[in-house]
Formats: structure tokens, sequence, C-alpha cells
């Protein structure tokens, strides 16, 4: 039997066993002390294999500026003076850089360094920029939504939000398409909205009515139209609420646990995803979504623990997945599991005997084992799922190409990886508890964290060596180069050379 161990919450004691543990997310009874996580052991051999030979890899080396000529890339590495040379050669088209090669050279200064710019004295859990960017929302276990003015690089707030009916803390915001309103969600049966802007205020709660258990919106999302708010619930059901007809308008039953994660898949709204503490990630069409047949698209599996967050690329085709059992996935939604695969996923589940609330991470979760019928496309491994539903992202498409995936840590870390090697880009450390939340500014190298620690980090990148920023030092280095390599095109194809006799003298 089991050692039997103490831990003491706010105002209660709780016994648990080593061995054994329930598997519920974010909830009222949540601990208030936790010991510090172990560092992640991140994957120094990822396998790429199954990726290459996806469409998406393709689509990512073109759209982050990674894909090119293979004659030219072997004459110039993509640096910074070498791209601005090969522009002045007109080497690229229109002598002028394309959006890959903006992303290149963003992917050459991604964030490193952390400046506190919010701090609360209760755990943070929630932090999201709006779509444009001018916005920032985060939620606090305070009970307060406040509303961030960012338009100029300053957090600056223009409203401070009192949640309603909250149990222990606010879950999940979102933000309105139109950037009007901000809806929230906690242990309640409601989920709530409030105008951002305007100068009464509007704060109304949404009546989902699910019945008389103790009720939880673990996630939620507005559709791309506004018409409808999308929210997964701790009693396995996925529930849609009509903003026009002010009614819950379907009920389905998804998962066979909590519903910690739900998304649509791209701006028409209609095909959405959804992750549970089942371990499977699911696929649906809202056209055909009925109460009384509630059967999805396809599903998806290949994960040995509870999915913590889901996040779409916006295509309709790929998402990534957080999971309990410590590893990132990059799923293909046209390439589903078998029946075979979903009952593996379902046993290796059900066999969990440890709480992530709590306790450590088993050493056998940092093992690399693939289960029977994974299908997923890749598989990122570094970071560390504890405590609550920590949440895993795309880097934006407009700055990086959707390059990297991200996630948040409960060493208090974010963690960002490289999307097409698998290898961590980088490890961002400043934080003294869990990361819950990460939001990467839609269109500059600005990611800000969320952490349990109380505060709001900015992470933008800081040369420390203060080299190469004069902008004599970084011309006359161009001139060097472009010499170079007007020597070496003169050796692949003189007639190139001539071409450009301007730029070479």
């Amino acid at each position: 039997m089991g050692a039997q161990c103490c831990i003491t919450l706010s105002g209660q004691i709780r016994f648990i066993s080593r061995d054994t543990g329930d598997s519920d997310s974010d909830n009222s009874s949540d601990c208030e002390f936790v010991a510090p996580s172990r560092a992640p052991i991140p994957d120094l051999n990822p396998d790429v294999k199954n990726l290459k030979k996806s469409d998406i890899f393709t689509a990512v080396m073109r759209s982050s500026g990674r894909w090119s000529d293979k004659r030219w890339l072997t004459m110039m590495k993509p640096t910074v003076p070498n791209m601005l040379v090969k522009r002045e050669l007109g080497l690229n088209r229109q002598q002028q850089f394309s959006h890959g090669d903006q992303c290149l050279l963003n992917s050459k200064y991604l964030p490193n360094k952390m400046e506190k710019i919010c701090s609360y004295h209760h755990k943070a859990f929630c932090g999201s920029y709006s779509a444009d960017g001018n916005v920032f929302l985060s939620a606090c276990q305070d009970q307060h939504l406040r509303v961030y003015d960012t338009s100029d690089d300053e957090f600056k707030v223009i409203k401070c939000i009192r949640a309603r009916d909250v149990g222990w803390s606010i879950l999940d915001t979102a933000f309105s398409p139109d950037g009007r309103y901000a809806a929230y969600s906690s242990w309640s049966d409601c989920i709530h909205i409030s105008n951002i802007y305007g100068d009464h205020d509007i704060h109304e709660a949404l009546h989902l009515n699910p019945g008389d258990h103790s009720f939880c919106i673990f996630s939620l999302m507005f559709s791309y139209d506004n018409k409808e708010i999308l929210g997964g619930a701790n009693d396995g059901n996925i529930y849609v609420y009509d903003r026009e007809a002010n009614k819950r308008t379907l009920k389905i039953d998804a998962h066979d646990d909590d519903v910690n994660t739900v998304r649509f898949a791209d701006f028409s709204s209609q095909i959405l995803y959804s992750g549970g503490d089942d371990g499977l990630c699911k696929v649906w069409d809202r056209r055909t979504l009925r109460e009384e047949r509630p059967i999805p698209v396809g599903v998806l599996a290949g994960h040995s623990d509870g999915i913590t967050y889901i996040d779409s690329k916006g295509d309709a085709r790929f998402f990534i997945s957080n999971s309990k059992d410590q590893t990132l996935k990059l799923w293909d939604v046209r390439c589903f599991s078998d029946q075979t695969g979903v009952e593996e996923t379902k046993k290796v589940v059900s066999s969990q005997r440890w709480d992530y609330r709590w306790q450590q991470v088993p050493r056998r979760m940092a093992r690399k084992k693939e289960l029977k019928g994974d299908t997923s496309v890749m598989t990122y491994r570094g970071h560390c799922v504890l405590h609550t539903l920590i949440r895993c992202k795309f880097s934006p498409e407009t700055s990086t190409g959707q390059r990297y995936v991200y996630s948040g840590c409960a060493t208090g870390s974010v963690v960002v990886y490289d999307l097409l090697t698998g290898q961590v880009a980088c490890r961002l450390e400043g934080h003294n508890s869990c990361t819950r939340d990460v939001s990467w500014h839609p269109y500059k190298n600005t990611i800000i964290s969320t952490s349990w620690d109380g505060t709001l980090g900015r992470w933008y990148y800081h040369d420390h060596a203060a080299r190469g920023t004069d902008p004599d030092e970084v011309s006359m280095r161009c001139e060097g180069r472009g010499e170079s390599l007007r020597r070496k095109i003169a050796l692949v194809n003189p007639r190139k050379e001539k071409s450009f006799p301007a730029l070479f003298d």
C-alpha cells in the first residue's frame, strides 16, 4: 500500500496516496503550496520522420523564409549582413525583403530578456493579446480582470472588471472578434461577459443550465462571426451559447472525462477541436452537431494522459495539444486514429496513478514511448505540465511564419520550440512559479508570460553584446561580404556578375 502524505490547503487538509490520484483539472481544491517542479529533460534527438513527410513542413519552410535556392544558400548563410547584400544584388524578387525574409530576420531576434510589467497579490491565471495587439487582458485569482492598453508598448490599465460568481479563480478568458467584449469562466453555471469600452458598464451572465452538479467551464472561445460562444466543461460536455438567441443551444456529450480545452479550427467557425482528460483530441463539424447523436468527425489518439490545451494553426488542418504526459504534439486532422489507437490511449490514461496537481512527474514519463495507433505528426519534449492547465500556442504568422510553437512550464519558464526540428529554440527563465499562460504579440517579437508568482513578464530581445548596432559598422561588413559574394558568383555564373556592375563597384 502506498505511503500517505498530508497536504495543507486553504482551510482544509487533504490526504492522498503516492500511488493514486484523481484526474480533475483546475478546481477549487487546487493546492496553494506545491513542491518545486523538477527541470524537464529536453529531447536531444527528436524524431522528425513523419514531420518531413507532411505538407506543413514545406508550408512553414516557405512562410518562415527557410525555403531558398540551395545554390545561393551554399554561398551565403542567412545572416543579417548577407541578407542585406542579397537584397542589394537583386538575388531576391523586386530587390526587397519578402514576408519570408522578414520572418527569417525576426528569428535572429527572439525574446531573451524579461521585465516584470505587473505584479498582483494572488496567482495570475490568464493573459492574452487582442487580435490587433493593442489590448491585453489578464485574469487573476483576486477575482479581477484587468484590461491594458498596449498600443504604444506601455501597459496602461484602461479598465478593471470585478468578476462575478467566481469559484476559487477565473480559469479562462476570451476576446470577442470585434475586441469590444471579454468573456470569462470559473466554477459557475454561467459564462460572464463584460464590455471593454463605453461609458456604461455591461456585465451579463450567460446561463448554461448544466444541472445540479458542481460545474465549471475550463475553456471558452467566441466564434469568428461573434454569434456563438463555445465552452468545454468538467462534466465531459461541449456547450454552445447563441448570443443572438440569448440561450444555450447545444450540449454535446464529447468526452469520458473533463473537457479541458476547445478551439475553433479557422475563421469559418464550422470545424472545432476539443481535448479532455481522457487523453483524446476530437474534431467536430458544427453543421452536423446534434445533441441526440454526438458523433465527432474523427478522433486523434497518441497522448498517454489528459489534454490541457489545444491551439489551431488557423487552417482547419493542423493543431497542437499540450498534455499531462509532458509532451506537446502536432496533429493533422486528415490522419485520424483507428479504434485500436483510441482504445490504447484510453487504456493507458485510465492506468495512470498520479495526480499532476500535487505530485512530481513520474520518472517513467521521461521515457520516449510511442503508443500504438499514435497518429501525431510530431512530438515536442522539454517543458513541464504540472499543477494547472498550462497553455501552448503557435507563434504568429505575421512575424514568424508560425515557425515556432511555445508553451508555459511548471518550472516558471516559457519554452519555445522550433516547429520543424523539435529542438528547443529558447528557454526563457524568469518566474518563480508555474507559468500558466503565454501570449506572443501578433506583430512584434514580444511574449507576455502569466505566472502563478503573481506577475506578468514581458519578454523582448536584448543584445547583450551590443555589437553590430552601428549602421556604419553594418554597412562596412556588408560591403566586405558583397565583394566576397561577387567572387563566388563569378565562379558559378560569370554572366550574373556582369548584370550587377554598379553594385560591385
